[in-house]
């Protein structure tokens, strides 16, 4: 990895305490939001670099490739950062249609109704078919 003057850019980034950034991943084509997550600084090096989404998972404590298990990857089109510099948006193709781990298309499957949540989109594929432990 290269720093100094070529790492001004991640110098940007207004990283939390714990050295994470916020991460909303939208569909490059239809501009649904598919899922929240975050990246810390090596997470944005690996994906600027192989041009696939690569995050920190909070609760694995290790970077995560998207998709490394399922093949489900993010190619990533375009990386912006917003005006306070503390949250990242990616716009990604995503390979396969699905980009939740219980098989939906995305992350963002529940819907407040009457004070309770309601799922409302459809499993595409089930989980244990994506998942093979």
């Amino acid at each position: 990895m290269s720093n100094g003057a070529d790492n001004q850019w991640l110098n940007r980034v207004n990283w939390s305490e714990s050295g994470l950034v916020t991460v909303v991943v939208q569909d490059a084509h239809d501009l649904m939001v598919l899922m929240v997550a975050w990246m810390n600084r090596d997470a944005l090096l690996r994906t600027l670099e192989t041009g696939e989404a690569v995050y920190w998972s909070r609760s694995r404590k290790k970077l995560w490739h998207k998709g490394e298990e399922s093949g489900h990857i993010q190619k990533v089109r375009e990386i912006r950062l917003d005006c306070d510099g503390d949250a990242l948006l990616l716009k990604v193709e995503q390979v396969g249609g699905i980009t939740c781990h219980t098989g939906r298309h995305d992350c963002f499957f529940q819907r407040l109704e009457k004070r309770q949540w309601i799922t409302v989109d459809p499993v595409l594929k089930d989980p244990t078919e994506i998942y093979h432990e």
